[in-house]
């Protein structure tokens, strides 16, 4: 076993862990005074709630060892409660149970991601409920489209999900995806606009009508998430090596290209640049970079950045023309960051990518893939949510909506101010 590949492994599980908490600082800063604590809350729901499901049963569903194509829903049965991975086979690079914190991390932090559209209206209990039957029904499936995938002594795929073996078998290549550009950023995405149509919008919606309550907050939460990307990128090499020191340069050079080019449209449409412009550009930058972060050169990550962070700062505003409220823009940052940063590689790849072997092939398995994850995300996310919609109501009522959903749903309110 190799120790220092381990402990690389375990801190970048640990940066990951902390996104988390990080999007609970970036949301709260975004919604008013009176919701900040439901905000928070559903973050911190979500690492309890999903942190339990995978050591029960979710890696189990996640990555089904299976010699071939794995089935799009399987099962190991011999990995329900971790029992069979509790030791280190011989000649292992780390201990399994290392595997299966990082990527507890990964399902954790994608359903909290989903949270920001139904800001300011939706009930606790109604979300755990939600979240849990959506991590069971699409995130550790579509985890295991992605992310399961065993290599042979040649580096070959010796067997694994749809979208990594599958494709490779049927085109040649396989999707890149390195970090969870599909499985974390376009499945959330698409589960927040299905969301957002299911809850419907806020009381009073529209341009302007919502402004973030904490900006400190929200450039504290960008910068956690910004420190525990590293983990999320460079982790996903599983060894401290050339791969992992690209993807971590590249996690720098696209979101800072992004923080800029955001400002820059912001300076442009509204004639002032903003905290959470900056704060919202950087997150654009890092979702288009999470699924590309090993398969560019630094320039060309800071051309995905300069492209993700204009075309998501133009994009959050789409929500005002086709009349959702994505109450934190996960559409328009996740969805469509996401989708750039899957589809970018279709022509910018090392190696593979148009510019280099002249040809759309990798192109084209970018787009299935990509948009196979967004059709099952939404379809699915839309029937789970209308249905606890209709079972026991997800959406608060309008009064309380107004009064503040803190104190109608957790009795506490964020800020306490005492005369005296």
């Amino acid at each position: 076993m190799d120790q220092g590949n381990t402990a690389f492994l375990l801190i970048a599980a640990a940066l990951v862990l902390l996104m988390t908490p990080g999007l609970a600082f970036f949301y709260g800063g975004l919604v008013k005074a009176k919701s900040v604590i439901s905000m928070m809350m559903m973050s911190f729901g979500a690492m309890g709630l999903i942190g339990v499901l995978w050591v029960l049963f979710g890696y189990a569903i996640a990555f089904p060892a299976a010699e071939g194509l794995s089935a799009p829903w399987a099962i190991d049965w011999s990995a329900l409660g971790l029992q069979s991975l509790l030791e280190t086979p011989a000649g292992a690079a780390f201990p399994p149970l290392a595997f299966v914190a990082f990527q507890a991390t990964f399902a954790i932090l994608t359903v909290a991601l989903i949270s920001g559209a139904i800001a300011d209206r939706a009930k606790f209990g109604a979300w755990m409920v939600f979240a849990g039957i959506w991590a069971v029904v699409v995130y550790f499936p579509v985890a295991s489209w992605v992310f399961n995938f065993g290599l042979a002594d040649d580096g070959s795929f010796a067997y694994g999900g749809w979208i990594t073996y599958g494709l490779q078998q049927a085109f040649g290549v396989g999707a890149i995806d390195f970090a969870g550009g599909t499985a974390v950023h376009i499945n959330a995405g698409a589960a927040a606009l299905a969301l957002a149509l299911v809850l419907g919008k806020r009381v009073g919606f529209s341009k302007g009508a919502h402004v973030p309550h904490n900006p400190p907050f929200v450039l504290l939460g960008a910068g956690l998430l910004w420190f525990g990307w590293f983990g999320f990128n460079a982790g996903s090499e599983l060894a401290a090596d050339g791969t992992a020191a690209l993807a971590f340069v590249n996690t720098i050079a696209a979101p800072a290209a992004a923080l800029l080019a955001w400002l820059l449209v912001e300076k442009i449409k509204d004639g002032k640049p903003t905290s959470v412009g900056a704060a919202s550009g950087a997150v654009a930058g890092l979702v288009a970079i999470t699924p590309a972060c090993a398969s560019l050169t630094p320039v060309w990550a800071i051309v995905l950045g300069l492209v993700a962070g204009a075309v998501c700062a133009v994009a959050i505003d789409l929500k005002f023309k086709f009349g959702f409220d994505d109450s934190l823009d996960v559409v328009g940052i996740h969805l469509v960051g996401g989708l750039i940063g899957t589809l970018y590689l279709g022509i910018f790849a090392n190696g593979t990518g148009l510019i280099y072997s002249g040809e759309l092939t990798q192109l084209a398995v970018q787009a299935i893939a990509a948009f196979a994850v967004l059709a099952y995300s939404f379809g699915l996310t839309f029937v789970i949510g209308f249905a606890i919609q209709k079972i026991m109501g997800f959406r608060v009522r309008n009064e309380d909506e107004i009064a503040g959903i803190d104190t109608a749903v957790h009795g506490e309110d964020a800020y306490k101010l005492e005369l005296v």
